[in-house]
């Protein structure tokens, strides 16, 4: 006989983005989250975005400390954002997911070789605590484009999702979906889909201090970075024998109270972070500069890398993808990483001389070289201004702000506004993100999963490269 109330506790994480830091943290406060529920069942989530490959210990690993710290902390099941599916290839999740020790739950994601999940993911789980079945299903963000140059195909999440709450909904008590698809679309799915107890969310990095009920849907979000902990609480009603929402909350994480082997476990892996980007990729005989509102060495190497890798005639990409300059002497790949943290990938494009010109000179505005960006992969503080490599400019920089009065050349020849060129540039620019005239190029084509630290490090051992990236593009006109 079951007892007269039964109880269940939910915890969840979301967008953590490796920061290792507050795992530790994290771990104590789902430990205390235990202790209170004394003997009723907790279980524990996570929303997806927990690797991000800005962090030293998930780049030298390739995602191998995540999953550490995911088993040491205990997860039940765990879902995959954007960060894990579109910054490592197929064969890099196989490797690193082989040793979780949990469920990988993703009902909208498939090869496209076979049509089917790959061997570590399945579309749900039914975990039995305490005589208490829990069916939980899961979805990512659908990047068509960009999955399916990876070897993916992605699926339209709600019709995936309601297939398996069909599923789920005739097998056990409680049904939870783990969305890595935005507070917006889990509004929508909570009040279309049915027998959902609760949408733990991820994506948006929303922070909802109470679930929003919605069709009787607890509908959640817990931030980003390990800041918050969710907490959900549901109990069996005695009359109906089914489980209903009782409480939630948002509890925040105190980063001062620790639990000790998440510790050193986190210290562990910044130190094999480290030691495996250790490796000397250049030698240089100078230091390049970099200044973000205006033309430097360091930022021109960058749009230089990135025309060479694309094959064209000329690019675009803004200085603030550089978090500093390129010093003199032994180059490592944790220092290319450092400086270039963003797994950003570069795309070709067609774009009309006229969406150039209005990009050139919307980089010589503070307001875009200064403007805070956040999200779409972008790892810096600030846009920073244009850099560019076959192109060369001609401005003067004396005059008031929004004057037109500047001379672009394409090979020798004046930029023509009603021509469409070839672009190498960074698909950030495709999501109107920044320089919003950029994303009007026309048959885009993106090149996955090379990041620019790659592309830098091909360039930095290119003879002549140093010397190439000292030329001056943007030329002031003498008055």
């Amino acid at each position: 006989m079951r007892p007269e109330t039964e109880r269940l506790t939910i915890l969840h994480t979301n967008d953590i983005h490796s920061h290792f830091e507050m795992m530790s943290p994290l771990a104590a406060a789902i430990a205390r989250q235990k202790q209170e529920a004394r003997s009723s069942p907790v279980l524990l989530f996570d929303i997806g975005d927990h690797m991000d490959r800005a962090a030293p210990e998930t780049e030298g690993t390739l995602g191998h400390a995540n999953i550490d710290m995911i088993n040491l902390t205990g997860y039940d099941a765990v879902t995959i954002g954007n960060n894990e599916g579109l910054t490592f290839t197929r064969e890099m999740l196989s490797s690193v997911f082989a040793g979780i020790q949990c469920p990988v739950v993703c009902c909208n994601l498939v090869e496209s070789a076979t049509g089917k999940p790959p061997h570590w993911m399945q579309p749900h789980a039914i975990l039995e605590r305490e005589g208490i079945r829990i069916g939980v299903t899961g979805a990512t963000a659908p990047f068509t484009s960009f999955y399916s140059l990876l070897g993916w195909d992605v699926l339209e999440p709600e019709e995936c999702l309601r297939e398996q709450c069909r599923l789920l909904a005739q097998k056990a008590d409680i049904v939870i979906i783990l969305s890595h698809l935005g507070l917006p679309t889990d509004q929508r799915l909570a009040e279309r889909l049915d027998g959902v107890h609760a949408i733990l969310g991820g994506h948006t990095h929303h922070v909802l201090e109470q679930p929003l009920l919605v069709s009787g849907t607890a509908v959640c979000g817990a931030g980003k970075f390990g800041n918050y902990l969710g907490r959900l609480e549901f109990e069996r009603d005695e009359a109906s024998g089914r489980f209903r929402y009782l409480a939630g909350e948002c509890v925040p994480v105190n980063p001062d109270f620790m639990e000790p082997s998440l510790s050193s476990a986190a210290a562990l892996q910044l130190e094999r972070g480290r030691e495996a980007l250790s490796e000397t990729v250049a030698i240089t005989d100078r230091r390049l500069a970099l200044d973000l509102r205006g033309e430097s060495p360091f930022a021109n190497l960058l749009a230089q890398s990135v025309r060479r890798f694309t094959g064209t005639p000329l690019s675009l990409v803004n200085a603030g993808q550089l978090l500093g300059p390129l010093p003199e002497g032994e180059i490592t790949a944790g220092m290319l990483h450092a400086l270039c943290p963003s797994p950003i990938n570069t795309c070709i494009m067609r774009l009309p001389g006229r969406d150039i010109r209005t990009a050139l000179h919307q980089s010589l505005l503070a307001e875009f070289r200064e403007k805070v960006v956040y999200g779409y992969g972008f790892r810096g503080e600030r846009l920073g201004g244009l850099a560019v490599d076959g192109l060369k400019i001609l401005y003067d920089p004396h005059v008031m702000p929004y004057d037109t009065n500047i001379a672009v050349f394409v090979d020798g020849q004046p930029l023509d506004d009603s021509r469409e060129y070839t672009v190498g540039t960074l698909d950030m620019f495709t999501f109107r993100m920044g320089y919003e005239s950029i994303s009007n190029g026309e048959d885009v084509r993106y090149l996955l999963p090379h990041f620019l630290r790659d592309l830098l490090r091909l360039e930095l051992q290119r003879p002549g490269s140093l010397d190439e990236c000292g030329k001056v593009r943007w030329e002031p006109r003498a008055r």
